[in-house]
């Protein structure tokens, strides 16, 4: 279990937080955010969304305009949370496949960022081999694994995030890992 999912475990002070949340409390709504931000970014950024951290502020956008019809514990929450990622990368989807936008000339990252450019280099090369790895699978084992990995779901949750029985996402997680080990024995990587 995450630290962040530990932040938020025992059930009454959960609802706690969510009644100060609902009530408008900054410091309630900061807590919810900064447990779970990251997990939907590194999703939402992981299925290919254009604009990633625009996604994640709209995710939250309506778990704060829906909060009040939310009931259940912490788990049902975070489930809840991914659910509405899940559902607002499809119509992300759905509005760029009805106005496809132009290619953008790609920014010159020595200049843009002013960092270390070898250390953005060897970034690139990890998020590549990873976007490569997660390309190789189909879409529902990719929801699966991100969701289980980065989201912290249980297969239980994935399951109502995906619409699809439990025992179903435990086969789409056993063939997604299966295709990534072949994959990786396939170019000589160790386990």
């Amino acid at each position: 279990m995450s630290a962040e999912r530990k932040h938020t475990s025992g059930d009454p002070a959960f609802q706690r937080l969510l009644a100060s949340a609902r009530a408008g409390d900054h410091q309630a709504w900061r807590q919810i955010y900064q447990a779970l931000a990251p997990g939907v970014l590194g999703y939402v950024r992981a299925r290919g969304a254009s604009d990633p951290e625009d996604l994640t502020g709209d995710v939250f956008v309506h778990v704060v305009r829906d909060l009040a019809s939310f009931e259940g514990g912490p788990e049902g929450f975070r489930g809840w949370v991914f659910k509405i990622a899940h559902h607002r990368l499809l119509d992300q989807r759905r509005r760029e496949a009805r106005r496809p936008q132009p290619a953008q000339e790609p920014l010159d990252h020595e200049h843009a960022h002013g960092g270390d450019v070898e250390a953005e280099a060897l970034e690139r090369m990890s998020l590549g081999r990873v976007t490569e790895l997660l390309d190789s699978l189909s879409p529902d084992q990719r929801d699966v694994l991100l969701l289980r990995i980065v989201g912290d779901l249980s297969l239980e949750e994935v399951a109502g995030v995906i619409g699809k029985r439990t025992g179903a996402v435990k086969q789409l997680q056993r063939r997604g890992l299966a295709a990534i080990r072949r994959q990786l024995e396939r170019q000589g990587v160790p386990e």
